[in-house]
């Protein structure tokens, strides 16, 4: 089986390594090759390093709650540059303050996200989906 490519990174002016370390070793653990492009990470730094790579998917985190304002036309611009259809997850801190995670998961879905994740979810889950996503199934 060829092995997926994801390119993880934390968007934004966001500097909260610790969260982006872990999710690159539990998905390479897990079998899929992470391209991880650090923190401060730019929406065309993303869109670049999926596009060199032939990457499957963007996995966004954010921790420093302006996640909304950094991911707003990542969508669109993953169009503009042909890359359209990749798989779109987030998950973190997305927002500031205490909202409703399903008003928060509604607003990210509309923005052309295909999950998105609360606060304090372990890597087991999106690896699940990534799995289910991307039509991987176990040997």
């Amino acid at each position: 089986m060829e092995q997926k490519t994801l390119v993880l990174g934390v968007i934004g002016s966001d500097v909260h390594a610790v969260g982006n370390r872990i999710l690159d070793y539990a998905f390479t653990q897990a079998g899929f090759k992470v391209i991880n492009i650090g923190v401060l990470a730019t929406q065309e730094e993303f869109i670049h390093a999926a596009i060199e790579t032939n990457a499957d998917v963007l996995l966004v985190s954010s921790l420093y709650g302006h996640g909304e304002m950094d991911c707003r036309g990542l969508r669109e611009k993953c169009q503009e540059t042909g890359i359209g259809n990749i798989l779109m997850y987030v998950g973190g801190n997305l927002v500031v303050g205490k909202q409703d995670f399903e008003l928060v998961k509604e607003r990210f879905l509309a923005l052309g996200f295909d999950r998105v994740y609360p606060p304090g979810t372990m890597p087991e889950t999106p690896i699940a989906d990534l799995r289910k996503d991307l039509g991987i199934t176990e040997d």
